[in-house]
């Protein structure tokens, strides 16, 4: 069985279910290549920047190996092309009447393969079954202390997770259990409305513990530490620090079910870029068919595809050791006075005005979270209460007026002409100049790091595409801890029974980091996939920053 859709995934079979999902992605990514053929069986020249530092899915959160992952396994849960949790290796599950316990019933057509010799062909002592013990050791292994995963809190709903973060029980009591071959069940804590989702993230792909032995502890960390059970597996991977060429090699991957579901692309030949300028000309030489990008200029929608999701929220975040904005009037006045509205007017389509917390691309069932909860509500411009905020501000840090006061902010993240409004808004309401300086991104980061700068211009983006995982960012990133304190910000967040109740939380978190006055949401920015003309069909994940290529067309 495979599962479809890179962000957005889909479910690909050849039945009307498979004919529907056809029309939703020409939709997305038509480019009217209706007369070139079937656009099957290419071989992408793909590109990855900086080599994956793992193909571990229980362990790797950069974009690099996000990427491969993606493309290499597959996992019970799947997410739709609506936004919906849908089954891809699981036949289906059910769930106890108390919300607690989910019982997921396996496929019986999804396999391992591990081409032993290396000769690219599918014999039969290389493949063999994809069981519930491999979900059960993938999830234990998560929450193993010792195993470090950047994903142990997400699954930390599971039954003795915490227990085992403490040291208190060993990972293999944690509640995951397998009856059989074909059963796994999962015990949670308490009922989470988003455990599905989980279930459809790289965190929760299988992994079998024999071959996870056999590899000495190099798990992911070779072309020979690694076997699929998805559209295609890694035929070679070259990566030398101080050379060039450097690649990674994938090959569909066609063990047992070719005659039943598609994968279009052929091969999927990956290009090992230094940086964003490297893959830049590489892309523009014609030596790749897309790339990733925070930035779309100077890329034509009219030449190329140009998808943006809004995934980012630029928001303005406070040095707490500085002599200004340690002081909480001084932040309220500054959060008072911006005037989104007038903002709007001024922003072309890669910004749009954040008055909330969570961005657009983040969904719940089935729509996006903005268009359940509008962030209108967080609208906290008032022109007299910022000045009278900042006139009491001034009197409590004993300041006449600010000096040498700038937003810093990070180079090509944002078009600072939108940001020069805003200041000149200051500039009126305050009388004080605040000017914008801008630095390139290596820089950015070190100030920000040493605590060099008085206001800067944050980009928050959570490592999944749920809420809490935009949330969580107040709970783990240094310069944003000084805002919540002691708060337990997603605790509440992870045991909703229901939509409606989960909404209300994630309402009450953003409220609560908002009138703290130590994040103030300015701008939601998109990410962009950038491909050329003759290509359809390729899905990104904004906050994984994963492309999927394994419903790819291309028609050149």
């Amino acid at each position: 069985m495979m599962c479809f859709g890179g962000g957005t995934e889909i479910i690909v079979k050849k039945t009307p279910l498979f004919a529907s999902v056809m029309i939703v992605a020409a939709l997305l990514t038509g480019c009217g290549n209706e007369d070139k053929g079937s656009g099957t069986g290419h071989q992408y020249k793909a590109v990855l920047c900086g080599n994956p530092e793992s193909l571990d899915p229980q362990f790797a959160d950069d974009p690099s190996s996000n990427t491969v992952i993606k493309n290499l396994y597959s996992g019970l849960m799947s997410v739709d092309a609506g936004g919906n949790i849908v089954v891809c290796n699981a036949e289906s599950y059910s769930v106890s009447a108390d919300g607690t316990a989910y019982t997921f019933t396996l496929r019986g057509d999804n396999v391992w393969f591990y081409d032993t010799n290396d000769d690219d062909v599918i014999e039969e002592d290389e493949y063999f079954p994809v069981t519930a013990k491999d979900y059960v050791f993938a999830l234990r292994r998560v929450l193993d202390p010792k195993m470090k995963s950047p994903y142990a809190r997400d699954f930390s709903c599971i039954k003795g997770a915490k227990l085992i973060e403490r040291g208190l029980i060993e990972p293999d009591k944690a509640e995951v259990y397998a009856p059989d071959d074909r059963t796994l069940v999962v015990v949670l804590e308490e009922p989470n409305t988003e455990f599905l989702y989980l279930m459809s993230t790289p965190a929760a792909y299988p992994c079998n513990e024999e071959f996870f032995d056999s590899t000495k502890g190099r798990y992911g960390l070779d072309d020979r530490s690694v076997m699929s059970n998805g559209a295609f597996f890694v035929r070679q991977w070259f990566y030398d620090p101080y050379g060039k060429n450097n690649i990674l090699y994938m090959k569909r991957n066609d063990a047992d079910w070719s005659d039943t579901y598609d994968i279009y692309p052929a091969l999927l030949s990956f290009s090992i870029e230094r940086s964003e300028e490297d893959i830049r000309k590489v892309f523009k030489s014609e030596d790749t068919e897309c790339f990733t990008t925070q930035n779309r200029n100077p890329y034509n929608p009219k030449k190329y595809i140009v998808e943006g999701k809004g995934a980012t929220t630029l928001g303005l975040i406070f040095n707490p050791e500085d002599k200004y904005f340690s002081n909480e009037n001084m932040r309220k006045a500054l959060a008072l006075a911006v005037d989104r509205e007038k903002l709007a007017k001024d922003l072309d389509s890669d910004l749009t005005p954040a008055y909330g917390i969570i961005p657009p691309a983040v969904r719940q069932s089935g729509r996006s979270y903005r268009e359940l909860v509008s962030d209108r509500s967080f609208d906290l411009f008032d022109r007299s209460a910022a000045q009278e905020a900042f006139s009491q501000g001034k009197s409590e840090v004993g300041a006449e007026s600010l000096e040498s006061v700038k937003v810093l902010v990070c180079g090509g993240t944002v078009d600072t002409a939108a940001l020069h409004v805003l200041t000149q808004d200051w500039q009126s309401i305050f009388g004080t100049y605040i000017g914008i300086d801008e630095v390139t991104e290596e820089e950015y980061r070190s100030r920000i790091e040493s605590g060099d700068y008085s206001i800067a211009l944050y980009p928050l983006k959570g490592e999944l595409g749920y809420g809490a995982s935009v949330i969580a960012q107040f709970e783990d990133v240094p310069c944003l801890k000084y805002i919540a304190g002691e708060a337990e910000l997603t605790a509440p967040l992870r045991n909703c029974a229901d939509t409606n109740a989960l909404v209300e939380a994630y309402t009450a978190a953003e409220r609560g980091i908002i009138e703290e006055y130590g994040f103030v949401p300015v701008f939601y920015k998109k990410s962009y996939l950038i491909a050329s003309k003759d290509n359809e069909q390729i899905y990104y994940d904004p906050f994984t920053e994963a492309v999927d290529f394994r419903l790819a067309l291309n028609y050149s």
